[in-house]
């Protein structure tokens, strides 16, 4: 009778694994087989966006400046300077009635070449950084990369760079000291073991054939890359270029249960939820997909979603549907509802002190989902009203997806923060909800293949309801 009582009133966080069958799990190892794919062509925010691009074309998305008018059924999308990307599917209900957007983030923590980057010392030379959103300096160091992005000539060619991916192609790497040397770095905190003016990637050592100046090595960089790309110095001053771990996403474990990659914040939700909308047909309220950049440093400049560029795209749909008219953007944002899909800590028995057990989510365990998030007293939070959360959980418990309610980590230990107040400011209910991740804003992240079955599952169940 007790246990019978448990099963009745308890919340039990129960092992997704255990209750499969080999159909499920099939689907899932193949649902993750291509998601490792994607995430081996989607290192950057700018490559996250086309990929997503081809992905959408192939599925009949169209970009929304080829229409006059859009109805029901019609699948579009706008990209926004290469780096986000807003995706629609119509649906029956007009939109002053709500629609249903699902947004997660393509920009992942990184480390940026600053304008003047290129320089000699001792006989190498180096591209100096500027590190791009919360890493740990020293995760930095000793570990393979790669060179990502663009560099806009003042005539406006663009010329894309991806180097160290291919296994003919080098790679590039930042040194550190060895250990017999380290005693004053080891005494230092972690945090200031490695400076950021010391994140300088080493990219060469050769110089130039009869060269005599101070500069020779430099020199003979530039004049490969000028051979191979038709580029000098300056044009680094128009350019965006990443640098990236040169690992391969890769299944880990003896049971290939995880998937371990970079860039897992937040392009496993962005994958999720952009294979969720390629499913969609005959849905009634509007599906909006959002694909945002500059999440990591705080949402803001015009590819972020503290722009007004969100607010441009679902202007234009009403506009193409024949809807609008004064102030009607505003009481779309007022009825309508919003998985910010986005990741979450996953506790980590070997970090257990910084968890609330209670309240961590679990890999393996299934969709994560944080009514709020912020610092300390919830300070920058978007806390989801109690009636929202229900139903969510309805959804959820109506299509049998395993869910877990958490927080990220123990109070005033730390916290976090996503684009769901953005929208919440909007008038939008709004809660995050997403993947559980090990080792989050490091080089190599882990996420269980089981867990991201789940958000590709309730991400379209959320869009159909």
């Amino acid at each position: 009778m007790e246990e019978g009582l448990k099963d009745r009133l308890f919340n039990k966080k129960e092992n997704g694994w255990k209750n499969i069958d080999t159909r499920e799990k099939e689907a899932i190892f193949s649902f993750c087989n291509r998601y490792i794919n994607f995430l081996n062509h989607a290192k950057t925010e700018r490559e996250a966006i086309a990929t997503a691009k081809k992905i959408a074309e192939s599925n009949g998305f169209k970009d929304l400046s080829n229409f006059t008018q859009i109805a029901p059924g019609d699948k579009v999308y706008f990209i926004n300077r290469e780096k986000s990307m807003y995706l629609a599917v119509i649906g029956t209900e007009k939109m002053e009635n709500g629609i249903h957007i699902i947004g997660s983030h393509v920009d992942s923590p990184r480390l940026d070449l600053k304008p003047n980057p290129l320089y000699e010392d001792g006989g190498f030379a180096y591209f100096k950084t500027h590190y791009y959103g919360g890493i740990k300096k020293y995760q930095w160091t000793t570990i393979p990369i790669s060179i990502h992005g663009v560099m806009v000539k003042a005539n406006g060619e663009k010329v894309y760079l991806n180097i160290g991916e291919d296994e003919n192609d080098p790679i590039f790497t930042i040194t550190d000291l060895l250990p017999h040397l380290a005693q004053d770095q080891m005494e230092k905190k972690l945090k200031n073991g490695i400076d950021g003016e010391d994140l300088n990637l080493l990219i060469g050592s050769i110089p130039l054939e009869g060269a005599k100046d101070a500069d020779s090595v430099k020199l003979n960089i530039m004049n490969i890359l000028n051979q191979k790309y038709g580029v000098t110095e300056k044009d680094f001053l128009s350019s965006e270029i990443e640098l990236v771990p040169s690992f391969k996403a890769r299944s880990l474990g003896f049971d290939s249960s995880m998937v371990a990659s970079y860039g897992q914040d937040d392009r496993v939700c962005a994958y999720t939820s952009l294979m969720a909308m390629m499913e969609l047909s005959n849905i009634k309220n509007t599906a909006v997909c959002i694909l945002s950049d500059k999440e990591e440093i705080g949402s803001m400049g015009n590819t972020g979603m503290e722009s007004h560029m969100f607010d441009y795209f679902i202007s234009e749909l009403l506009n193409k549907t024949g809807e609008n008219r004064p102030n009607l953007l505003d009481k779309v944002f007022c009825f309508s509802k919003m998985l910010s899909s986005d990741v979450d800590a996953g506790f980590d028995p070997i970090y257990a002190s910084v968890s609330d057990k209670n309240n961590a989510g679990f890999l393996g365990k299934g969709i994560s989902l944080n009514k709020y998030t912020g610092a300390r007293g919830k300070s920058g939070a978007s806390d989801a009203n109690a009636e929202y959360v229900a139903w969510i959980r309805n959804l959820l418990e109506e299509n049998e997806i395993k869910y877990q309610v958490c927080e990220l980590g123990k109070v005033d230990v730390g916290g976090g923060g996503t684009i769901a107040y953005i929208l919440a400011n909007k008038g939008v209910d709004v809660i995050d909800c997403g993947v559980p991740v090990l080792s989050m804003h490091a080089p190599y992240e882990v996420t269980s293949k089981y867990d991201i079955y789940s958000a590709f599952k309730t991400y379209k169940a959320f869009w159909e309801r």
